[in-house]
């Protein structure tokens, strides 16, 4: 790890090796004025294919910020974010929501399941956007309830579901399409000790054996003891950046 400062935050900078995640002088700034809130600012960061890594850091640091802009779901103040060595802010929308369908898995908080879909028709609906076919779609679905557990509650639709199953749902959605970068927002928060744990082995073995990317953003120490490299934000500033491998 090394750390450099600059605008008095400390700023992290990784191994260039396998990149699929770098932002350089990331900031994001809110209001203006008297009401300006600076989110983030000057994050250069990168992040390597297969990591399992955690943003970490009290609320209001910048850790969802940043992971929205990683995923490309808000725009930058200023700077840059490049995924798989391609410039984001340069997409047309088109090109960026192709991109975030094909590339990038997203598990939030709230889940943000389909509430007409059942758990199977939310799970396959990316895929069904990318024009998998329907035997392909079946194999991953079936392959994917038995991976967290949901085997015979396909048919249900989210308001029939628990909250752990509902996010388990979630978890399958964002990785049947096999993208190479999953961004967890807080995706522990609303479940208990035992369902977060259970589907926090299940995305390690998944990061294990398909070299998936995990980017969390989180306060969870379940999530934080897992991780391979941790980066802590304070302020909307990078400050430590610490890799177990």
């Amino acid at each position: 790890m090394v750390l450099t400062t600059n605008n008095n935050c400390a700023i992290a900078q990784g191994d260039s090796k396998a990149i699929v995640i770098e932002t350089k002088q990331l900031c994001r700034h809110f209001g203006q004025g008297d009401t300006l809130v600076k989110a983030l600012s000057n994050a250069n960061l990168t992040i390597n294919r297969g990591e399992f890594t955690a943003i970490i850091g009290p609320s209001g640091s910048g850790k969802s910020t940043l992971l929205q802009l990683i995923g490309g779901l808000d725009t930058p103040s200023s700077g840059e974010v490049l995924l798989d060595n391609r410039h984001i802010s340069q997409m047309t929308g088109t090109e960026l929501s192709d991109f975030r369908r094909d590339h990038i898995g997203f598990i939030f908080q709230a889940y943000n399941l389909i509430p007409v879909l059942s758990a199977k028709e939310n799970i396959e609906y990316i895929m069904l956007l990318q024009g998998i076919s329907p035997a392909e779609r079946n194999k991953r679905v079936k392959q994917i309830l038995h991976a967290v557990g949901l085997e015979g509650l396909e048919n249900r639709r989210p308001a029939e579901l628990s909250g752990g199953q509902q996010q388990r749902v979630a978890v399958a959605r964002a990785m049947v399409s096999k993208p190479s970068i999953i961004l967890a927002d807080e995706p522990t928060a609303n479940l208990d000790s035992k369902t977060g744990a259970d589907l926090l082995e299940m995305m390690k073995t998944l990061n294990e054996e398909q070299n998936m990317t995990f980017v969390f953003s989180t306060h969870d120490p379940k999530i934080m003891e897992r991780a391979r490299r941790i980066i802590r934000l304070v302020d909307g500033c990078i400050v430590d950046d610490e890799r177990r491998d």
